[in-house]
């Protein structure tokens, strides 16, 4: 037995007694000891292995699978740029709260800063994006196996956020010494993983409690009037009061449909206070009212990081102490403005095609099944549905809204899926879909969930056009480097990907969303940009105009 093979056996029998259930492995020279280990242990039935070739797909994979599971998930790749590779979902994960384990291999010690090959200094190679960044010894022996296993004990609590700080990533640096492989004659490592794991159904060998985060309560008086704005994350909102919820907010069902039009129109009673729930990052319209010095804020949540970008909130606490009671003329006048101003969208967005991306999300929404999961990119896609869609009930939303970025997001929402269990969709942009095109490479032994991605085709990058470079004095500009048309035929794409691909109509989006995949599919539905800037321009307008004379009666 091998000090290496030892070393891999021993971690990963700590990460199953740790409650570790899926794992995502990159193929790779130096961490082959994890690599013969992690299929041991799922051929002894302890967890689920997923095989990706691509590193940044195969962590934003671990990311979206930790995502919906809420338990950490391990993704192992070799040495050098694979390890870098994982940054940009160890950011995502680090901003949004997620237990993601990036368990990377290394050279030994001595062998760093000689010009070795694929060799990099790993040790803290995320910086501050990570809760912990234990770096093991390279084993001369098998004798450290007690250790081994602390080690990952206090790695897998540190991603849970078991003794504060919240969830968030972790990186393990696990150096290996050759000989690489198992001793010969032995199948997968299966001798060494009885010999040093046996059956991994007891406790780790260290256990870390767990309980609920340290309470602070923030004093709020419900008898000023009171706005709530709910964010990714956002904890239950007091009952009696207008709410203004993100779509990834457990709150959206109960949401203003219009109030991100509402909070954008001038004619709007403005709010004494504004009660903050998570961490909002969709709208401008949020942000400015949030950054007005007459609005008091107040902020409610459980991560170290909260919203206040102007500087504004007057408390910060991780639960709520309600004193006075919501005035219902307050809350009564917000409903009413929300159904003219609501009515006032559909109007507008019925005299214009529905081929743009807010109808798109409108439909889409509409017809998903109950307990279905669906996951938005970036960009329009989540704004889009915050606009457009009516909120309901019965559906999982999820985003990568830590930072907001559109890499990766084909491999989350996979991941997502197979952990959901359920109907799922995703809806994206075509230049989200094609930043993680290599999301769709899934080899014919792994498991695939049944996941349809609607691809909500403008050819190029629509969000630009609603941002102040899509003004008409910039148009000269525009198209080569913001609006970047691609030309890219997906259906080509996609059958080098052997996924089948759907074109369809707005008018067939419906029927296509009722009818749960068996697989992964694609379906793409052409839309058009050209007019987008327009079209809010006009819903604003059109807003105001409806809710302006009745706001105006009753201030």
């Amino acid at each position: 037995m091998n000090p290496s093979t030892a070393l891999a056996t021993v971690l990963v029998d700590e990460l199953v007694r740790c409650g570790v259930r899926h794992a995502v492995l990159c193929p790779g020279s130096r961490n082959a000891p994890l690599s013969f280990a992690l299929q041991a242990a799922e051929q002894a039935g302890w967890l689920t292995l997923h095989v990706r070739i691509d590193e940044r797909s195969a962590a934003f994979l671990a990311l979206g699978l930790a995502l919906r599971s809420e338990l950490p998930v391990p993704v192992v790749c070799t040495s050098g740029t694979a390890a870098a590779n994982l940054h940009p979902a160890v950011l995502e994960a680090h901003h949004a709260g997620i237990p993601l384990l990036a368990v990377t291999a290394d050279r030994p010690a001595e062998l760093v800063g000689t010009g070795a090959n694929q060799t990099v200094r790993q040790a803290g190679l995320f910086g501050a994006a990570v809760r912990a960044a234990p770096s093991l010894a390279a084993p001369s022996d098998c004798a450290q196996h007690t250790r081994w296993r602390s080690a990952v004990d206090r790695a897998v609590a540190a991603a849970r956020g078991a003794l504060g700080g919240g969830p968030g990533p972790v990186h393990l640096n696990v150096p290996f010494r050759e000989p690489l492989v198992p001793p010969p004659n032995t199948v997968a490592g299966s001798q060494t993983w009885e010999a040093l794991a046996g059956r991994p159904t007891g406790e780790p060998w260290t256990v870390v409690a767990t309980g609920s985060p340290l309470r602070l309560e923030v004093e709020l008086d419900l008898s000023r009037r009171t706005l709530v704005v709910a964010g990714h994350g956002a904890s239950p909102s007091p009952p009696g009061l207008p709410l203004v919820a993100e779509p990834t907010s457990p709150n959206w069902p109960d949401a203003l449909a219009a109030g991100p039009w509402l909070l954008g129109s001038p004619v709007m009673v403005r709010p004494e206070q504004v009660l903050v729930l998570g961490r909002p990052t969709l709208h401008r319209s949020v942000q400015r009212l949030l950054a007005d010095p007459a609005v008091a804020v107040t902020v409610v949540t459980d991560r170290p990081e909260w919203t206040d970008i102007a500087a504004t909130a007057v408390a910060v606490g991780t639960a709520l102490r309600c004193v006075g009671s919501p005035d219902p003329e307050w809350l009564r006048c917000w409903q009413q403005a929300d159904t003219r101003a609501a009515d006032a969208v559909t109007a507008t967005m019925g005299r214009h095609p529905q081929t743009t991306g807010l109808g798109v999300a409108r439909l889409l929404v509409a017809a998903l099944p109950a307990g279905a999961l669906l996951l938005l990119g970036s960009s329009n896609p989540i704004r889009d549905v915050s606009l457009a869609a009516r909120p309901r009930a019965g559906l999982t939303v999820l985003a990568n809204r830590g930072v907001a970025g559109i890499d990766g997001t084909i491999s989350t929402a996979i991941g997502a899926s197979l952990a959901h269990g359920g109907p799922a969709y995703a809806l994206v942009g075509d230049l989200t879909f094609l930043h993680d095109s290599n999301g769709l490479l899934v080899a014919p032994e792994e498991d695939r969930p049944d996941l349809t991605v609607v691809v909500a085709n403008d050819d190029g990058g629509g969000i630009f056009a609603l941002l102040e470079q899509g003004a008409p004095e910039y148009a000269g500009a525009f198209e080569r480097v913001f609006g970047t048309p691609h030309g890219t035929d997906l259906a080509a794409l996609c059958a080098a990907y052997h996924v089948p691909h759907l074109q369809a109509s707005t008018s067939e989006l419906a029927e296509v969303a009722v009818t749960p995949a068996r697989g992964l599919r694609v379906v793409e539905v052409a839309t058009q940009r050209s007019g987008l800037r327009a079209l809010h321009d006009q819903i604003r307008t059109a807003v105001a105009t409806a809710v302006g004379p009745f706001v105006g009666g009753s201030a």
